[in-house]
């Protein structure tokens, strides 16, 4: 039976920051537009702002799909499902901003992260929460989770800073949909 919770307590804090993978899910206005759905590998990547707050670090990928909708219409999912130990499936809504790396602000949220903040990151998605549900998770599988993959890492570390600049003024500017990405002037890392 699903639980509505009336903001991140304790508990929640403390599990939702310990799972080791997230889904972030986003969608188009447009009806004949892409929904989203991202997995995201949390090494200390996700934080719990305040009890109606959350952030994670964004890294530079092949797609801009959770900015571009959130650039266009805000809404956004975060979904954390509980692999091991009791079943759990916990979703936050609500509505989410970015913060593009060289943003001041950008420093102010990387503060929370457990992580280092690599050559990769490109944004800190704030996800403002109006909704946040407690379900059971009873479908979803036990798994052992083994480790995360250092791939993401050693390329961003390879490209260097130049070159995430050049990969995401080539492949971050537009969405799938064509909406919107990172605009050329909001990438410059410094």
């Amino acid at each position: 039976m699903g639980l509505l919770e009336a903001g991140i307590g304790e508990e929640l804090a403390g599990w939702l920051t310990e799972q080791p993978v997230f889904f972030v899910a986003t969608a188009p206005l447009d009806e004949g537009g892409h929904v989203n759905c991202s997995p995201k590998g949390n090494r200390g990547e996700f934080a719990v702002i305040d009890q109606e707050k959350v952030a994670y670090l964004d890294q530079s990928g092949s797609g801009i799909e959770t900015i571009a909708h959130l650039r266009e219409n805000g809404r956004i999912t975060i979904m954390f499902c509980a692999f091991s130990g009791r079943p759990r499936i916990v979703r936050l809504q609500g509505r989410g901003e970015f913060i593009v790396r060289g943003d001041h602000r950008f420093d102010e949220f990387a503060k929370h992260f457990a992580s280092e903040i690599g050559a990769g990151a490109r944004a800190v998605i704030v996800a403002h929460l109006d909704r946040i549900a407690d379900s059971c998770g009873y479908g979803v599988p036990l798994m052992k989770f083994t480790k995360h993959r250092p791939a993401l890492d050693a390329w961003a570390e390879k490209e260097g800073v130049e070159g995430i600049v050049d990969y995401q003024q080539r492949k971050n500017l537009l969405s799938i949909d064509n909406l919107p990405g990172l605009d050329p002037l909001d990438n410059a890392i410094s």
